[in-house]
């Protein structure tokens, strides 16, 4: 279905929507207080926690994009609404994402839903009963889409919904549309790569032979890297195999709790074709909002001198109703973003 979204007047281009919230949107969260979580495997998750209003308000953990974190200011703008709406957060740092490097030879990917799971279900045992949602933006997105979908009716019970922005639903179709043609594809190209190029050589000093580190470090496009890197290092047989097995599109059939997944029909990154809308529309527990306009991640609107983001307050009105059955999160009124903010 379509959106009510309506594009802040400077910005409707796609691109320029996308470097804006990119770049100049406030950066402020909440205060947060940073968890080590040890696991089984010898390795750690950091994840940065957000008090509720008390301690059984319910509790959103959030999944940052490709390359983020949790200090990412989708992140904290997202946070920051939930919280004014009576939640409390807990953000997750995928494995190399939270300012140090993780201890395996693995890394994290689109597809890895394992780490979401071991979150869900440690903050299930630590507060039984407490209503527990899930959220994620881009390649988070896609892990909290394909999470909720492969597990279906087996989620914990405390799983009260979920939401996702800007998913890339079609890892193949997107990566083609990213490794295309186009100044604006080249800069968002290179600016992910650079990033991955230097994790993975430091991946390589650590783990010699793990793979072609010398062939990594030429990689341009993500087809190469994730030819190279991806799919080796994390068991799969190709690039083709890991973007059939770990695109989410396939997994919205399986949705069996209320879930809500925003998407921009301009999106630089993730062609509209590629949108899952029959899979959507088929599933009753699924809501697919499409926006014409967007970009991605992005969704600002406001005024020129007050900029807003349509989807971080979708998303998190969304996520409270879905705590509460419908009913209001707190027994006191929700602060807006703005009183939030300033406190």
């Amino acid at each position: 279905m379509t959106s009510a979204f309506d594009p802040h007047r400077l910005l409707r281009d796609a691109d320029a929507q996308t470097i804006f919230a990119n770049l100049w949107r406030p950066r402020p969260g909440p205060p947060a207080v940073r968890a080590r979580w040890e696991l089984d495997d010898g390795d750690f998750l950091d994840v940065d926690r957000v008090a509720g209003p008390s301690p059984e308000a319910p509790v959103a953990v959030l999944c940052h994009g490709l390359e983020g974190s949790s200090t990412a200011p989708y992140v904290r703008g997202l946070s920051r609404a939930l919280v004014s709406r009576g939640l409390a957060v807990v953000a997750l740092n995928f494995r190399t994402c939270g300012g140090e490097p993780n201890r395996l030879a693995r890394s994290y990917h689109s597809g890895e839903t394992t780490d979401l799971d071991e979150m869900v279900r440690r903050l299930v045992v630590e507060q039984p009963k407490r209503p527990v949602l899930v959220a994620g933006f881009s390649l988070g997105g896609n892990v909290v889409t394909k999470w909720m979908g492969e597990h279906g009716d087996g989620l914990p019970t405390e799983v009260m919904g979920g939401a996702a922005i800007s998913v890339p639903f079609d890892l193949a179709a997107c990566q083609r549309r990213l490794d295309g043609p186009g100044r604006f594809m080249w800069i968002y190209r290179e600016r992910f790569m650079r990033r991955l190029r230097r994790k993975a050589a430091a991946k390589a000093l650590r783990f010699p032979g793990l793979f072609d580190a010398a062939a990594v470090a030429r990689a341009t496009t993500f087809g190469e890297y994730d030819q190279l890197f991806t799919a080796p290092v994390h068991g799969f047989a190709s690039r083709d195999d890991y973007y059939a097995r770990s695109s989410a599109g396939q997994f919205v059939g399986g949705i069996r709790r209320p879930f809500l997944a925003v998407s921009a029909a301009d999106d630089p990154m993730v062609p509209a074709e590629s949108l899952p809308v029959d899979a959507a529309a088929a599933n009753p527990m699924v809501r697919l909002v499409v926006s014409p306009h967007g970009g991605h991640t992005a969704f600002v609107d406001g005024t020129p001198w007050r900029p807003g983001f349509w989807a971080e307050r979708t998303v998190a009105d969304f996520l409270a109703a879905a705590a509460t059955g419908g009913r209001t999160a707190t027994s006191a009124p929700p602060l807006t973003d703005e009183e939030a903010l300033h406190g």
